[in-house]
């Protein structure tokens, strides 16, 4: 097992889950037995952040773009979330993992989002680990969903124009109340964030690994941890003013 610095854990770590799809081609096996495959390692890296003492976890399960896909390969996908949220709902309240869901849900079959709500319920006062499930999710349209929303409220009088700032943009996102990520996980070796967490990413650690996500294992997920404590983050100031600023702390 690598060497991680347990001081130095990612506190949000957030994951675009890539090639369910080519996995099974590799192996000639049909699609859908690589979204099984996919939901399983799903499992894993959840139980893997949890004992790691990760805070938050994000998972890129199902994009807004996803509904293009064939209808039967989609009825399946719905039909595999499903029987996962069933299936881990009690390990989720065992784990003290409180369930999260990012994204348009209300356009998940009902049948989906009626277990999925029974879940988040479930878990609600959980305080080991959130586990954010991007669901039905697009990065502009949750930008686009907090504009309205401001807009709404300064037409109201309950917002003051001059009262927008960074702060108060990023409390009516999805994620309202958590931390960005530190760390993004790209699964696959594809080298973009496919419209995921377009505000929150902004001083995101990006790993981007060849493995495809069928593959993917808890020695890849501290792999990518490790390389993450390897980094600088300087969120735009020089290496002076870091170490000024630690020492700072330290006196403190």
């Amino acid at each position: 097992m690598q060497e991680i610095n347990k001081d130095l854990l990612p506190k949000h770590i957030a994951i675009i889950m890539d090639g369910n799809g080519r996995w099974a081609e590799q192996r000639s096996l049909t699609r859908i037995a690589g979204h099984q495959k996919g939901i399983k390692r799903a499992k894993d890296v959840i139980r893997s952040c949890r004992k790691l003492g990760i805070e938050v976890l994000t998972l890129y399960a199902f994009s807004t773009e996803n509904w293009n896909r064939p209808q039967k390969e989609i009825k399946t996908l719905m039909r595999l979330l499903k029987r996962f949220l069933i299936t881990e709902g009690n390990q989720l309240v065992r784990n003290n993992i409180r369930l999260n869901t990012i994204g348009a849900a209300e356009d998940l079959p009902q049948e989906v989002n009626e277990v999925l709500s029974e879940i988040m319920e479930n878990t609600k006062d959980n305080s080991g680990m959130v586990l954010n499930a991007a669901l039905s999710y697009s990065g502009r349209s949750e930008i686009i969903h907090a504009l309205r929303k401001i807009a709404s409220n300064v037409k109201t009088g309950t917002l003051n124009v001059d009262d927008i700032n960074e702060t108060l943009f990023a409390s009516y996102l999805y994620t309202a109340g958590l931390p960005d990520p530190d760390l993004l996980i790209r699964t696959s070796g594809e080298q973009r964030i496919s419209n995921f967490l377009l505000w929150q990413l902004a001083y995101t650690e990006l790993y981007i690994t060849n493995t495809l996500w069928p593959d993917f294992t808890e020695t890849d997920l501290l792999s990518a941890i490790e390389d993450y404590q390897k980094r600088e983050r300087r969120f735009g100031l020089t290496k002076d003013q870091i170490k000024r600023t630690a020492a700072a702390k330290t006196k403190t």
